[in-house]
């Protein structure tokens, strides 16, 4: 599942003219045990070599699946953390190189403290807010002054994320040229834009980050 991914990420970027490897692939593994994690992505080359990083959404369940990686031996991926920032599960977030989901200054504020205790800070995405009642991310007219108040942090801001319509491809390319064009201006190069679903539109509208779950993994095993 993961070749056939990773065929389509790359005849997206053919077809909007860019480089082979300008869009990295995020493997969202929520929901899914180390065992099925490891038969699907474990055994190719790109995750050891940083070609696409490991993204969960729940900080405890980040935090053992980290932990069960190490006793089992794994080489060390890239993990990154794509669900909602919860000031009181930042904790979690240690083995993380990049929050894609930063929304308000006090997530970030919340980070960067903790970044203290771990010597080191991820660095972060703003999540631009789709227009969706119930989707998460700032408001277009607040992301400059977000901006500013996550580098006062101290955090590093590489770029935007946002989640587009589902089912609507026109909405959806419409969402993401905005966000494309609102990172341009803000001079921020990082896009997380795409999922199983739409990410070759979002490399046609210029995401480097891609975030593919369902057709990577196989269905989940009940809880």
């Amino acid at each position: 599942m993961i070749d056939e991914v990773i065929s389509e990420l790359r005849a997206a970027e053919a077809a909007a003219g860019r480089p082979s490897g300008s869009a990295r692939l995020v493997a969202v593994s929520k929901g899914q045990s180390l065992e099925q994690i490891g038969a699907a992505v474990l055994s190719r080359a790109e995750l050891q070599t940083g070609g696409f990083a490991l993204a969960e959404n729940r900080g405890q369940e980040l935090r053992d699946k980290v932990a069960e990686a190490a006793v089992l031996g794994w080489p060390d991926p890239e993990w990154h953390f794509i669900g909602p920032v919860q000031s009181n599960k930042v904790k979690y977030l240690r083995a993380v190189s990049l929050v894609h989901t930063v929304e308000n200054a006090g997530q970030a504020q919340a980070i960067a403290q903790a970044a203290q205790q771990w010597g080191r800070a991820p660095d972060v995405l703003l999540q631009l807010h789709n227009g969706e009642a119930q989707k998460h991310g700032v408001a277009a007219a607040g992301l400059l002054g977000l901006l500013r108040a996550v580098r006062e942090s101290g955090l590093r801001v590489r770029g935007l994320m946002v989640m587009a319509p589902y089912g609507d491809p026109a909405r959806a390319g419409a969402v993401f040229a905005e966000t494309a064009l609102r990172a341009h201006d803000l001079g921020l190069a990082e896009l997380s834009m795409g999922m199983s679903d739409d990410f070759p539109l979002a490399v046609r509208h210029g995401a480097t980050l891609v975030r593919v779950g369902r057709r990577l993994f196989a269905p989940p095993l009940p809880h």
